[in-house]
């Protein structure tokens, strides 16, 4: 799941800050803006490994265009951390599950083009998880 994160700009006597808008508390920062950015995937990790291990859900991602409008965010510059949000949902189980034919070449094909997904599994996992947040 891409996650936004709101990045203001250091200077000689300031770290470079970072924001997660979608996930409460979560903030970082680095001497630079790659550490920045790199700190802040780790931010993110922290914060959803507490979250898995308490049993809470994981946020779902909002968009950049959502968070660039709220004046809070005004002047910081925008990033996108990929976050493999599976690995917190809890231990894999192993399902058989029946498809159509065409449905599932689909699926297959999708994969074959966006690596992201890594595995038909990894695919229907990410698309429940996309369908089951937006019914919150």
């Amino acid at each position: 799941m891409l996650y936004p994160i709101a990045i203001s700009m250091g200077d000689d006597k300031h770290a470079w800050g970072v924001e997660v808008p979608d996930i409460p508390g979560c903030f970082s920062a680095g001497d630079d803006l790659d550490e920045a950015m790199a700190m802040a995937r780790e931010a993110i990790e922290g914060h959803f490994e507490i979250l898995a291990e308490d049993g809470s859900p994981i946020p779902s991602a909002n968009t950049v265009t959502l968070h660039a409008a709220n004046p809070q965010y005004a002047g910081c510059t925008w990033a996108l951390v990929d976050i493999d949000v599976t690995r917190y949902l809890g231990k894999a189980q192993k399902l058989n599950i029946t498809l159509p034919g065409y449905l599932l070449n689909r699926i297959d094909e999708y994969v074959l083009h966006h690596p992201e997904e890594k595995s038909r599994s990894g695919f229907l996992a990410s698309a429940a998880l996309k369908v089951l947040q937006q019914g919150r």
